[in-house]
């Protein structure tokens, strides 16, 4: 299998850097699931430059130990906005909150998710739990804030901002996706939680590309990545053998920030719309399925359908 083929290899040395983050003076950008793992040090960089920055979490108390802990870091504080990804009224209620206060977005970082919880666990609104939290969570945000990153963008020196869509190098070992498993289904527990895992990540990419189809001309650059294989809060669910087996082979949560801040920050980002990109900091080849125009235009009807009455 490619996955897990490319899975062994380590990346080659990376050539950008945090260092080489421009300033951030001004900007505005939201990074979900920003009180951990490589949230976490994304926030962290976006401060020590001089951003705005909003800490998208569900725990709240989670959260401002770490926007506390951050502050003693940078110097500089982020703002904490409740957004429970897997409750699409929490979504709504976050997206209201922030452009009650922000008139402008110049960077949305859809980084939060949830990897292989217990297969029976769905959302607050019966989506399996890791698509309704890694792809229609994320789907419903960025609809929802379109507004204000076209103000964005309308606003911008460049004329454009950015969304950053996490991924995973998983999305290939799947082709597709199937409908039929994205709600409570005998085909979904059948399914089993590591290929449901993998659907969502497949399901990441052809989001991210329909989005920069949809609004690329209009000034939103959409991108999605592979973070790298890290050692993060999001392995919890991770059987222990699983975890040992892997260990050698994982790097930090702050090389793992290291490819969505290139994306989100840096000049050459401006021009990455519609790719897929890999450790560190480089563009790469997403599985040919993800990028069918097709499927995108079929996954954004079911995700406005699912959303249209919240």
């Amino acid at each position: 299998m490619a996955y897990v083929r490319t899975h062994l290899l380590p990346p080659p040395k990376a050539k950008w850097s945090v260092a080489d983050i421009p300033d951030l003076s001004g900007k505005v950008m939201i990074v979900t699931g920003g009180n951990a793992g490589i949230g976490r040090e994304t926030v962290k960089a976006l401060l020590k430059h001089n951003a705005t920055v909003y800490m998208a979490s569900r725990n709240e108390a989670k959260a401002l130990a770490a926007i506390a802990q951050l502050q003693r870091e940078t110097g500089r504080q982020a703002i904490f906005l409740r957004l429970d990804l897997a409750d699409l009224k929490s979504v709504r209620a976050a997206a209201q909150e922030f452009m009650s206060k922000e008139t402008v977005l110049h960077v949305l970082f859809n980084s939060g998710g949830v990897m292989f919880p217990p297969v029976e666990q769905l959302t607050a609104d019966g989506y399996d739990l890791q698509f309704g939290t890694n792809v229609l969570g994320h789907f419903y945000l960025t609809q929802l804030l379109i507004p204000v990153l076209l103000s964005g963008a309308s606003h911008s020196p460049e004329g454009r901002v950015r969304v950053i869509n996490t991924s995973s190098m998983a999305h290939t070992c799947v082709s597709g996706i199937d409908f039929d498993t994205l709600k409570e289904h005998a085909k979904r527990k059948k399914l089993g939680t590591q290929k449901l895992h993998f659907q969502s990540k497949f399901a990441t990419v052809v989001f991210s590309n329909e989005l920069n189809r949809r609004y690329g001309d209009q000034g939103i650059i959409s991108t999605s990545l592979h973070p790298g294989n890290l050692r993060t809060e999001a392995q919890r669910h991770v059987s222990s053998i699983e975890k040992v087996l892997s260990a050698p082979l994982l790097h930090s949560a702050s090389m793992g920030a290291l490819t969505q801040l290139w994306a989100g920050t840096s000049l050459d980002g401006l021009g990455l719309g519609g790719e897929y990109l890999v450790p560190w900091a480089r563009v790469g080849e997403a599985r040919k399925e993800a990028k069918e125009a097709a499927l995108g235009k079929k996954l954004w009807a079911w995700m406005e359908e699912q959303v249209r009455d919240i």
